[in-house]
């Protein structure tokens, strides 16, 4: 018993080890896939949120605000897969994941069925976006502090 034991041991720090190595990586190149391909979406104008980002960004012309936004992702995700600029691509990524959630202050009544506890299909869709917002986090967090990046 004490033999299966320190194989689970074993197994589970390679494993572990394997995790902590290589989760950055595909947590950014996931978060870049989806960025690109929601941002395609909007710019091929056939993204089922193309009304809800026309009513939450109401200081552009509709066509452009969908526009605007899909070519925003496509950029962040681009960024993302080739570790462009990454600070400055998380940067925008953490603005446009938090501008989401100006819907439910603009278009409150999109979001929500009679209640705060009962979302829409669109608050949902929104809601959802915490957990992108925290993936996003997770990269950033991967990153190599500037002081370390730098030779003295």
């Amino acid at each position: 018993m004490r033999k299966l034991f320190q194989k689970i041991v074993a197994f589970d720090r390679v494993l572990i080890d394997r995790l902590r190595r290589y989760s950055p990586l595909v947590l950014r190149l996931a978060l870049g896939i989806v960025f690109i391909w929601f941002g395609a979406l909007k710019v091929a104008g056939v993204s089922p949120v193309n009304e809800l980002v026309q009513s939450t960004v109401w200081w552009l012309p509709p066509g452009m605000s969908v526009l605007v936004l899909g070519v925003v992702e496509i950029a962040i995700g681009i960024g993302l897969i080739f570790r462009l600029v990454p600070r400055l691509v998380l940067l925008l990524f953490t603005l446009q994941m938090l501008g989401t959630f100006l819907a439910f202050f603009v278009v409150p009544g999109q979001m929500f069925e009679g209640n705060l506890l009962r979302l829409t299909v669109l608050g949902e869709f929104v809601v959802k976006n915490l957990v992108l917002l925290a993936a996003g986090l997770s990269v950033a967090a991967s990153l190599p502090k500037l002081e370390e990046t730098q030779k003295v």
